[in-house]
């Protein structure tokens, strides 16, 4: 296997991890570096009818297909080239559209469930979790849907109650014991970014 680095960030639904992403790859110019974003590997639907994917719960651990994800970073640092998956959200279910991805000096993975899985956690060298408080995480959830996937904010926070916050709590909260490094509110967070940058930088040197 060749030498990529691969970092896991979790963290619940509007925490920041995208955020805190943008700024390690910001850190990381002069390495190859990309990004994996768990949703892309949500499961495909397409042997269900449309009224029973719209029952499907995105919040949980087995709305993903963690087999295909690990798969394709084996081979990934095994220095092929794969096809990435793609999600259709307005069929909800995978499209057919792939992305080709090659090998990096260093793969973010990035997901409310990136660190939920053992398999998966064990490819990782460096696990961080951005932890950030629910009001905070439900006010950025709100905003994004309803501007940026025009929901309306009744269906949000309902949403919210009934099935973000109890899958937070069941899946996602318990993942962060497995975090090697706990960032407190996400990007904002610029001490905690650089020392993580370095350790990373430090790991890839090593390697």
């Amino acid at each position: 296997m060749n030498n990529t680095t691969i970092i896991g960030i979790a963290g619940g639904s509007g925490s920041g991890k995208t955020s805190v992403t943008t700024e390690i790859m910001k850190n990381l110019q002069g390495h190859s570096v990309a990004l994996i974003a768990q949703d892309y590997y949500y499961k495909d639907q397409s042997h269900l009818s449309f009224e029973e994917r719209l029952e499907t719960n995105y919040d949980h651990p087995f709305a993903f297909d963690n087999d295909l994800l690990i798969g394709n970073l084996l081979q990934l640092k095994n220095g092929e080239t794969v096809e990435i998956p793609t999600y259709d959200y307005t069929r909800h279910t995978r499209s057919k559209e792939t992305i080709t991805f090659e090998p990096k000096d260093v793969i973010i993975v990035e997901g409310i469930f990136a660190l939920e899985n053992k398999e998966l956690r064990d490819l990782m060298d460096v696990k961080l979790y951005v932890d950030t408080d629910a009001d905070l995480r439900i006010l950025r959830r709100l905003m994004r849907d309803t501007k940026e996937r025009g929901r309306t904010m009744d269906s949000v926070i309902n949403q919210y109650l009934n099935v973000v916050r109890p899958m937070h709590n069941q899946f996602i909260e318990p993942t962060k014991k497995f975090a090697d490094v706990i960032i407190p509110e996400g990007g904002s967070n610029k001490v905690a970014i650089d020392i993580i940058t370095t350790k990373i930088k430090s790991h890839i040197r090593n390697h």
